[in-house]
Formats: C-alpha cells, sequence, structure tokens
C-alpha cells in the first residue's frame, strides 16, 4: 500500500455477487488487510464470512457517513478506511464526500474507487438464471407452465427476431434476442423439475459446448482452416461421418419448421445424396409445384422463406400505395 497521508485514505471496495465469494483481487486483500478500519453497511454482504475468515475485522451493519469518516481518517496522523461497498455502490457516502470535496472547506482525505473482483464475459447470464428460478417458484402462471405451453411463444419470438434482422433494427434486435433467450432459459427451468429425467441450465451449455468443440476442429484441435472455404470442407466431411450412421437422409429434419423452409431442407438433403428432388413435370397439385419452387430456390442458393418475405413486404408496400392513391 501507498504512505497513507495526513488526512487519511478512503478506499471504496466494490465486487461483483456473480463472482464467487472470496475470489477478491490481490490488491483488494491488501487493502483490507492495511485497513485502519473495516465498514460494510449490509450485514448480508457475502464477502463479509470470507474477510472475517482472513483475519481482517470488519465492522457490519454500519452506515458509513461521509463527515464522520473524514474525521476519522483524519486521527493519528492519518488512517485508512476501507468501505465494503454494497450492491448499490454507497451513493449516499459518495455524494456526501463530493459535497464535502466541493465546499473546500474541509481537508479531505485520499479517495479510491477499488474494484476488488469484475464481471466476467456473460455474468449476467447468471442474473437470467436466479430471476427465472424465482419467477418459477414465486410466479403462479410461470409455476404451471410446460414445454408444450411455450411452444407458441417460441415460434413468434422467433419471427420477431427475424423481422428485426431483415429491417436492420438494432434496439429491437437485443430485445428481440433478449426474449429468444427467455425461452431457452424458461425450458432448461421446466425441465429441471422433470419428476424422471431433469436436466437444467448448465445441462443445456455442457451440451452446447461439446458439440461447439466437436464441431470446430479447427479451433480446438489439430485440423487446419484457413479461410472459410476449407471451414466448409471440414464440416461437410464431419457432417459425412455422422451422417454414415443414419437409416436414412430425412433423420433430424424437424417438421415443425415453416413449410417453405421444410421443403428446402428436405430438397437439399436429397440433392446432397444424389437422390430425386421434385420437379415441374411432378404434376398439378399446388402443394407440390410450391416444393418445386423451393427446391428450386435451394438449388440457387436462395432462402425460400426469406425471399418469400421479401416479396410479401414489396406486395404489401404496392397496396398501401394503392390505398393511398385509389384508381378513378
Amino acid at each position: 500500500m501507498n504512505e497513507i497521508p495526513e488526512t487519511g485514505r478512503v478506499v471504496l471496495l466494490t465486487t461483483t455477487h456473480r463472482v464467487a465469494p472470496g475470489l477478491l483481487s490481490w490488491p483488494a486483500w491488501e487493502a483490507l488487510r492495511g485497513a485502519d478500519r473495516v465498514l460494510c453497511a449490509d450485514p448480508a454482504h457475502p464477502q463479509l464470512p470470507y474477510v472475517r475468515d482472513a483475519g481482517v475485522k470488519a465492522e457490519a451493519g454500519v452506515e458509513p457517513d461521509a463527515r464522520e469518516l473524514v474525521a476519522d481518517c483524519a486521527q493519528g496522523g492519518g488512517r485508512s478506511v476501507v468501505v465494503l461497498a454494497t450492491a448499490e455502490g454507497e451513493p449516499a457516502l459518495t455524494d456526501g464526500l463530493a459535497r464535502l470535496a466541493g465546499s473546500g472547506r474541509q481537508a479531505m482525505p485520499d479517495l479510491e474507487l477499488l474494484p476488488g473482483s469484475y464481471d466476467l464475459p456473460g455474468a449476467r447470464l447468471l442474473d437470467a438464471v436466479q430471476v427465472m428460478d424465482r419467477i418459477r417458484r414465486d410466479c403462479p402462471w410461470s409455476a404451471l407452465r410446460t414445454h408444450e405451453d411455450l411452444l407458441k411463444y417460441g415460434v413468434e419470438e422467433i419471427y420477431e427476431l427475424i423481422d428485426a434482422i431483415e429491417r436492420g433494427d438494432r434496439a429491437e434486435l437485443r430485445e428481440e434476442l433478449g426474449d429468444v433467450l427467455l425461452q431457452v432459459v424458461f425450458h432448461a427451468r421446466i425441465a429441471q423439475d422433470d419428476p424422471e429425467e431433469p436436466f437444467g441450465i448448465d445441462d443445456v451449455a455442457a451440451t452446447l459446448v461439446e458439440k461447439l468443440v466437436h464441431r470446430h476442429p479447427h479451433v480446438f484441435g489439430d485440423d487446419v482452416a484457413e479461410t472459410a472455404a476449407e471451414v466448409e470442407a471440414h464440416w461437410q466431411r464431419r457432417k459425412a461421418l455422422e451422417k454414415a450412421e443414419r437409416t436414412s437422409v430425412t433423420e433430424g429434419v424437424p417438421f415443425g419448421q415453416p413449410a417453405l423452409s421444410l421443403a428446402a431442407k428436405l430438397a437439399g438433403r436429397a440433392r446432397t445424396a444424389g437422390l430425386p428432388a421434385p420437379g415441374d413435370g411432378a404434376g398439378a397439385d399446388v402443394g407440390y409445384a410450391l416444393l418445386a419452387l423451393a427446391a428450386e430456390a435451394e438449388r440457387e442458393g436462395v432462402d425460400p422463406e426469406a425471399a418469400l418475405r421479401a416479396a410479401a413486404r414489396e406486395y404489401r408496400d404496392l397496396i398501401r400505395q394503392a390505398e393511398q392513391h385509389p384508381a378513378g
């Protein structure tokens, strides 16, 4: 620690509840061990037991007052006081210290903001899991939901996400991604209650990680891929190995997806396997004609769902123009 000035030093030590208690930075432990006094307004602060276990005497339930704190720091030629901040960050104390400093009539101690722990990327996902867990327990409606109950909401959220992406609305994209994430967290929490085959959000994440690592040997393994084309070639070889275990190329195709996407997916599987795909001469049935169009779009590398939505938007604009400027 640096030499303490005659006016003393106030260290506001902040921590995050998203990191396991006790995992503080070395500067934080140095500040705590070298302090003349450690204060904490919250007697239930998660760090308190670990701070005390380390031999640091901490006063809990003490609301630090700015004027009293300044006077305390100035005693005996300068003392160091560490304030273990609550989740709100002690705004009353910092505002009081700012007012004293701004008055110019008060000799102020050195003021230091010391982060003792930081959120890692993805840490806010822990909040989402905790909030969902409480909602599942305490909300009468959410407590009764099943996977089947949520199906329609999942479909709606995916379409709203697609719409936000296609319109380029960044603010709405952020919100809709959150809504899709809600569906994942909610389903995982429901699955946790299953009496026969329970699993939770950590199991879902573990399965995802395993799949990502398995499908990216050029990142996590010894394969080499320096271009997107090489990555695609690796992917196709790996898919071929997986397909060798299938009894049909249609295995794994979700039939709950929109009809045009389903048709394109089936046509793509058939084309890759060298099997017949629907053509113009297959018959006059409307459904089969749409199937043939979807297959043609897939061959051309066009997403038939996106193409139809784009055409529908253009058609919508034409309708609106006609409504605003009716003929005759």
